[in-house]
């Protein structure tokens, strides 16, 4: 019996193999198991096409067997079988796929069959495990039996052996362990039932193993004694592969809490199928809670990866866009393209259009769920709503017409939640533009000066109540062709003809006023006028074109952007119906000089009011304490 020698691309890859292209060798067993899957495919597929080879399906099996004492784990099947030449083409030649060939004979036919193999080089896996493989395999074609055995690199050999059953057996002997491997891991049955959970708990055949269970001790109450029993490790029916009918929703709730670690019920459930380029069954999950790492660097999103029931990755960023990146589930799919270790997936046409897919189905449900379960959205709304906004916000709004409608924003209609459709569907006619306002609370918001003329006029305005909301809305500039505008900023404009020819009147009256107010300021505002916005406040501070108030404060507050001198450019505004308007044209009157004092403390008033702090605290509660002294 001559020792044959991999061909010489062959023997390149399989090097590669053990020490390169697979980056967890824990997925010897998925793969050999995926083949044992393969080979009952295609012999369940001939007793279905041939009366000359039928068999009952209960008979279609996988064993796993553990020998300790030499070390060995035999992975046998009672699949089709291989012969002679079969061994030579698929074992012999690296990356030469019985099963792609397989799958070339049913194009055209009516029966679905599911098989695993794509490559040809995941049963070279085992190697990274283990030192020898031998390969037994009879033939459900007929012939005799062979075996195929290998150490590796140095080549295989192919000879007649005994087996009277159909399907084929391979036996792995282990490598010793190392200080850094410890191959006996491998022959414990907790770690078997382990990986055949974790990888391949929904092929769709038993895959089973002889266990050790402890039972009472029929001759002793307070003892045990262990037994052996056959155990089928897998469930082989996945959840998602049953129709929806037929799943009650506790237990859609049970998986998602055992597969995907949460002690809540998630707060949506997506299951649905798609035929057609790229065919696929999805079942995602919108979790119920925040995660407590969600918005850190070390939260991992995607979605798990299957291929006909076998788990093939954990975290398949590729699938889900960021702005999605909350959801959580799994996808099935035929269809795509992985890379030669089934690890990764390819960047190709087949991802993006499944990706495509995905966000489509998950845009979907959210605007169902908005629409027909708003309590609840808005309780998702609460956990996730920054991610969706910040998907706006990403590339310069590119998404802004995906994801504006999903999102909410508190309003002083109710201070309840409203979308932007329904604010702009319930505007005055007289209303041009989407007002906000914005600060950490809706308290604080309805303290600002402007807000009693808002409500006189009743107008809604929506609560920037996040420091990003601003931003968002910056990128996107407008909804429905109508532009958002800040209470504070220096050209909002509702004041009907009769107003704006009144504030002309009064602004040319007391333009000497106003002007020696602004010289006061020494540069700090590029002017002070005539409000028409204030009702029962004096005054208030109003930003012109380009950097907002509130951009100011966040700007100073944030690390990045300290010391670099970003300010909004100021205009103070005063109420002429104010008391305090009387005083200022009495002291200007009197006494010029002392209207500096007078400014700077409205000035001063101003900021606080808006938030923003000081230059001189000492200095303004000195001023104010001289002006109350001096007070008649």
């Amino acid at each position: 019996m001559a020792k044959k020698q991999f061909k010489a691309e062959s023997k390149r890859l399989l090097e590669m193999m053990i020490n390169s292209i697979y980056t967890n060798k824990e997925i010897f067993l998925r793969e050999l198991i995926s083949n044992a899957s393969d080979a009952l495919d295609k012999r369940h597929y001939l007793s279905l096409t041939s009366k000359d080879h039928q068999v009952d399906r209960k008979d279609l099996t996988v064993t796993l067997t553990l020998d300790k004492e030499n070390r060995q784990m035999i992975i046998e099947d009672t699949g089709i079988g291989m012969t002679d030449e079969e061994m030579e083409k698929n074992l012999g030649t690296i990356a030469k796929s019985g099963s792609a060939e397989f799958r070339k004979t049913l194009e055209k036919a009516e029966d679905n069959i599911d098989i695993i193999g794509q490559f040809g080089v995941g049963f070279y896996s085992a190697f990274m495990v283990a030192k020898k493989i031998t390969v037994e395999s009879l033939s459900a074609e007929g012939g005799p039996a062979h075996v195929w055995i290998s150490s590796g690199e140095d080549g295989y050999t192919i000879s007649e052996c005994d087996k009277d059953t159909i399907g084929t057996k391979i036996t792995l002997d282990l490598k010793e362990d190392t200080d850094d491997e410890k191959y006996s891991e491998y022959l414990e049955e907790f770690k078997i039932r382990e990986l055949v959970r974790k990888y391949s708990d929904y092929v769709r055949y038993p895959i089973q193993m002889e266990v050790t269970k402890s039972i009472p001790d029929p001759t002793d109450e307070e003892k045990t004694i262990d037994t052996k029993e056959m155990e089928t490790l897998n469930s082989m029916i996945p959840l998602w592969k049953k129709s929806k009918n037929d799943i009650k929703p506790e237990e859609y709730n049970e998986f998602y809490k055992a597969k995907f670690m949460d002690w809540e019920d998630p707060a949506k459930v997506i299951h649905y199928s798609v035929e057609g380029n790229i065919s696929y069954t999805a079942l995602l999950f919108i979790p119920g809670r925040l995660p407590y790492d969600f918005y850190y660097q070390t939260y991992e999103s995607g979605l798990q990866l299957y291929s006909k029931g076998v788990f093939i990755l954990d975290k398949a960023k590729e699938l889900l866009p960021d702005h999605f990146r909350f959801v959580t589930g799994l996808i099935d799919s035929d269809d795509l393209n992985l890379n030669i270790s089934r690890e990764i997936l390819q960047q190709d046409r087949q991802v993006k259009a499944l990706a495509r897919s995905i966000e489509k189905k998950i845009q979907s449900a959210l605007e169902d769920m908005l629409k027909d379960d708003r309590e609840n959205y808005e309780k998702f709304f609460d956990n996730f709503g920054l991610n969706l906004k910040y998907g706006i916000y990403k590339d310069y709004g590119i998404n802004k017409n995906k994801l504006q409608d999903l999102i909410l924003f508190r309003s002083s209609k109710e201070g309840k939640y409203v979308t932007l459709k329904e604010y702009t569907e319930r505007m005055p006619e007289d209303q041009k533009e989407i007002y906000y306002a914005c600060g950490s609370s809706a308290d604080e918001i309805e303290k600002l000066p402007v807000m009693s003329r808002i409500h006189d006029k009743g107008y809604e305005v929506l609560y920037f109540l996040d420091e990003r909301d601003e931003f968002v809305t910056q990128i996107m500039r407008d909804y429905d062709g109508k532009q958002f505008k800040s209470v504070n900023t220096s050209d909002l404009d509702f004041d009907s003809e009769e107003e704006k020819k009144e504030k002309e009147e009064k602004t040319e009256a007391n333009k000497d006023m106003l002007e020696a107010m602004k010289d006061a300021l020494n540069g700090n505002v590029k002017e002070v006028r005539i409000s028409s916005r204030l009702k029962d406040d004096p005054v208030c501070i109003v930003a012109d074109e380009g950097l907002s108030l509130d951009m100011e404060k966040y700007m100073a507050n944030d690390p990045m952007s300290r010391g670099q001198g970003m300010k909004a450019v100021k205009i103070l505004e005063i109420n002429p119906d104010h008391p305090v308007f009387a005083k200022l044209q009495e002291v200007f009157a009197a006494d010029p000089a002392k209207l500096n004092d007078y400014a700077d403390v409205l000035y001063n008033q101003a900021l606080l009011i808006q938030g923003l702090p000081i230059e001189d605290p000492v200095a303004y509660a000195r001023k104010i304490t001289d002006l109350m002294v001096s007070a008649k």
